[in-house]
């Protein structure tokens, strides 16, 4: 397999995104960075676990200050991991942290309503990320894409591609190249298609940036592991892919150990101990996304129960609901790994119903846009119930919620 050949991006002093760099095993903190101390504990235990980059929610100015504050306390520890600063909507924050961590992660297009200031404060961005040395990673998610881009092409993955393509055609004009990109989504088939059109469109254009690949919202568990490995490695078997992240409702050191099997299984490194579980999904799951095959063989000795994870990973055949749940992070508001345990305990009757669980309201109803219903935090104790997109409950006590997300989806 050929690795896709992409500009070479720097991150910090020594970590090399692309351009024939090993795959990079990222990772993002879930605390909320205002806690200084433990998002500093959680960087220590996510480097120790083998996270080559640490990526941390930065919701306003008012949270720069505890950033640069987790920025300095590392280094004089000796820790050299980067961190990714995470921003939505406040391009004011984004250029602020552009001047303290190695990396900031944007969507430009949510910079502003109107498009052209959206873009007058992408290049101003730029501009400061050039002066400091600050790479970026140009971060779309289906359901998330705004008007501007869904009005001509619809919700769809070339949508996705184009208007990723808008913003680093932005990036060559500034003659900006230190970006990574990324067009994550919760649905594998989406996913690997978006992926799949924006590399065609680079290469037209002559500067393909290197890629971080990832299923967001992918949930928990083995089906969690499972949907993740199937999109991920649809895209490393053909050479796509610089850097993963593998998005679990769970606590985040337990993506670092998926990731890096990832990044091994498709190097020349020797795997030491393998993952019956991830070997599958990696084999069988990318065959079946592709209609290279219809059914996992019998032959495979996989047993019922994981033909059936890998055939919904992959969007073939859905033997139970499909949970779409966000790994949570700093701007979550509520116990959402245990809400999401419940949700999946009390609606595991309702085969082929997708169900999702957010954390909060800045990707959530984007995210979630294919869900058929859609539980999601709003803070201070209260919570949102979508049907198919909408909203029809809003400011539900959270110790209500489930009991009627539940009776609304009993009375259809």
């Amino acid at each position: 397999m050929e690795r896709l050949k992409t500009k070479q991006v720097r991150v910090g002093d020594d970590l090399l995104i692309g351009g024939g760099a090993p795959i990079v095993v990222q990772t993002m903190c879930n605390t909320h960075t205002s806690d200084v101390q433990a998002s500093l504990a959680q960087c220590r235990r996510l480097a120790a676990a083998g996270a080559q980059m640490i990526r941390l929610t930065v919701p306003g100015l008012q949270d720069v200050p505890a950033l640069k504050e987790i920025h300095r306390s590392l280094r004089e520890e000796g820790c050299k991991v980067p961190l990714v600063a995470d921003i939505h909507f406040s391009s004011d924050t984004a250029i602020e942290c552009a001047k303290v961590v190695e990396k900031v992660r944007i969507n430009p297009g949510n910079f502003h309503p109107d498009h052209e200031t959206a873009r007058r404060k992408f290049a101003e961005f730029l501009r400061v990320c050039k002066e400091h040395g600050t790479a970026v990673r140009v971060g779309l998610n289906h359901g998330s894409l705004g008007k501007y881009i869904t009005e001509l092409y619809g919700n769809t993955p070339f949508a996705m591609a184009k208007a990723a393509m808008e913003w680093l055609d932005m990036c060559v004009e500034e003659d900006f190249f230190n970006v990574v990109v990324s067009l994550k989504a919760s649905n594998t088939v989406v996913m690997v298609q978006a992926y799949r059109e924006l590399v065609k469109m680079m290469q037209e254009s002559g500067n393909v940036f290197p890629l971080h690949v990832g299923v967001t919202e992918a949930g928990n568990g083995d089906a969690g592991r499972i949907k993740s490995c199937v999109g991920i490695a649809s895209l490393l078997r053909e050479g796509i892919g610089d850097t993963i992240r593998v998005s679990l409702t769970e606590d985040p050191e337990k993506e670092i150990p998926v990731a890096a099997y990832l990044a091994k299984y498709f190097s020349t490194e020797t795997i030491a101990e393998r993952n019956p579980l991830l070997d599958a999904a990696i084999e069988w799951g990318p065959r079946l996304l592709d209609r290279e095959i219809d059914e996992i063989p019998e032959s495979a000795g996989l047993g019922e129960y994981l033909r059936d994870e890998i055939m919904q990973a992959a969007r073939r055949r859905f033997y139970r609901p499909e949970y779409i749940a966000c790994p949570g992070c700093g701007r979550t508001m509520y116990r959402l790994e245990d809400t999401f345990e419940e949700v999946k305990r009390r609606t595991s009757h309702l085969k082929g119903m997708v169900i999702a669980v957010m954390g909060c309201i800045v990707n959530g109803p984007g995210e979630m846009a294919d869900a058929d219903w859609g539980y999601v935090g709003e803070g201070g104790g209260r919570v949102s119930i979508y049907r198919r997109g909408e909203p029809v409950l809003r400011h539900v006590p959270d110790s209500e919620a489930i009991d009627k997300l539940l009776e609304l989806i009993e009375a259809g």
